[in-house]
C-alpha cells in the first residue's frame, strides 16, 4: 500500500521541494525557469494555493495553481470562453521525482488542484510543452480540453513550443 500523502504546502516543506525540484530538473529538463531561484519560484506571491506529495518524511512531488499573469494559455480561454480572468487558474509546477513515478501522484496532485479550481469557482488552464508527452497524456486521460497553442516564455528571450488545456466541466 502507498504511504505517500497529498497535503497542503507548508512553509516547512520548502527545503525538501526545492530539492525534490532540482532532481526533478536534473532528470527531466524540467522547469525550465525557477531552478535558478527555486525557493523564490516556489513560493511565488502569484500562488493561490499548492500542494505537496509526500512520502514518509521527503516530498516527492508538487502542484500549485497561480493567479493568471498573461499566460498564453490564460488568454486562449478568455477569449474562447468569455470567461473573466478572476475565474481563471493557472495549473503550475507540477512535478513529482523519478523514484516516486508510477504509483499515479501526477494524478492525484492534478486532481486536488481541480477539486480546488472547482470548489473556488475558477476554471483551470495550463500550458505543457510539447516536449513534455507524459504530462500532455496524463492532463488528456484526465479529461484537459486543450484549446490552442502558445509560446511557453523563459529565460531571457527563450521559449518553447507549447499546448493550452482547460479543465473539462464537472
Amino acid at each position: 500500500m502507498d504511504s505517500t500523502v497529498i497535503r497542503p504546502f507548508e512553509e516547512t516543506d520548502l527545503i525538501g521541494a526545492t530539492a525534490a525540484l532540482t532532481d526533478v530538473h536534473a532528470t527531466d529538463g524540467y522547469p525550465v525557469e525557477g531552478v535558478a531561484r527555486p525557493q523564490a519560484w516556489l513560493r511565488s506571491d502569484d500562488m493561490l494555493a499548492s500542494w505537496v506529495a509526500e512520502a514518509g518524511r521527503r516530498i516527492v512531488g508538487h502542484v500549485a495553481v497561480m493567479r493568471p499573469c498573461g499566460e498564453g494559455a490564460v488568454s486562449l480561454w478568455t477569449e474562447q470562453s468569455g470567461d473573466d480572468e478572476q475565474c481563471v487558474g493557472v495549473l503550475a509546477r507540477l512535478f513529482v521525482i523519478k523514484e516516486a513515478r508510477g504509483r499515479t501522484l501526477g494524478e492525484r496532485l492534478v486532481r486536488t488542484a481541480m477539486d480546488y479550481g472547482l470548489s473556488h469557482n475558477r476554471r483551470l488552464v495550463l500550458d505543457v510543452m510539447v516536449k513534455d508527452a507524459a504530462a500532455i497524456r496524463l492532463y488528456e486521460r484526465l479529461g484537459w480540453l486543450r484549446t490552442g497553442r502558445t509560446a511557453h516564455h523563459y529565460g531571457d528571450g527563450h521559449y518553447a513550443d507549447a499546448l493550452c488545456y482547460v479543465t473539462p466541466r464537472t
